[in-house]
């Protein structure tokens, strides 16, 4: 290693959670050294994402992780990110390297999960990642593709209440 050079390693996404019976599937990127470091997906205390979803299916935001990703799935919710694995310095997608981009198997899981009509992204780079390596392989046709505003702290332009009230939208599907 050299002086002042700090060597990336290879990281990996979640599995997904998602039932079944799931009709909408909620894209991150990514997920961030907190989530990583807590093995549970939006895990930095600042993400939007828990507190959004717990306003929105109305459960208890101090609920473990299990319950919450009950609730998700009570809600016909799955979550998952686009990327299987890449490799990134800290935690903004801005820093993910494009060529170590490797997407999860969107073709198998859309033929698990074929009753999803609505994939939402968690912001710019879930929807620009989808797009450049699943579309061409899913039939875009059979469910509609809807960007939000990133839950991330680092998207401080919109307000929690902002973020909040566009997240609605997952409900309205």
């Amino acid at each position: 290693m050299k002086s002042g050079f700090l060597e990336m390693t290879l990281i990996y996404s979640f599995p997904p959670i998602a039932d079944h019976n799931a009709k909408t599937l909620i894209l991150g990127s990514m997920p961030g050294q907190a989530s990583l470091t807590a093995n549970q997906y939006y895990a930095h205390q600042r993400n939007a994402f828990w507190p959004i979803m717990a306003r929105l299916l109305q459960f208890d935001l101090d609920a473990s992780y299990q319950q919450k990703t009950q609730a998700l799935c009570a809600a016909q919710i799955a979550l998952w990110d686009v990327l299987q694995s890449c490799k990134r310095k800290g935690s903004l997608d801005t820093m993910i390297e494009a060529d170590t981009q490797t997407p999860n198997d969107f073709q198998s899981f859309f033929q698990t999960h074929n009753k999803i009509t609505h994939v939402f992204f968690n912001g710019g780079k879930a929807e620009s990642c989808f797009k450049r390596y699943v579309v061409h392989d899913a039939d875009s046709t059979t469910f509609q593709l809807t960007r939000l505003p990133s839950t991330s702290p680092a998207h401080a332009a919109l307000s929690f209440e902002q973020k909040l009230a566009v997240w609605q939208r997952v409900l309205m599907k």
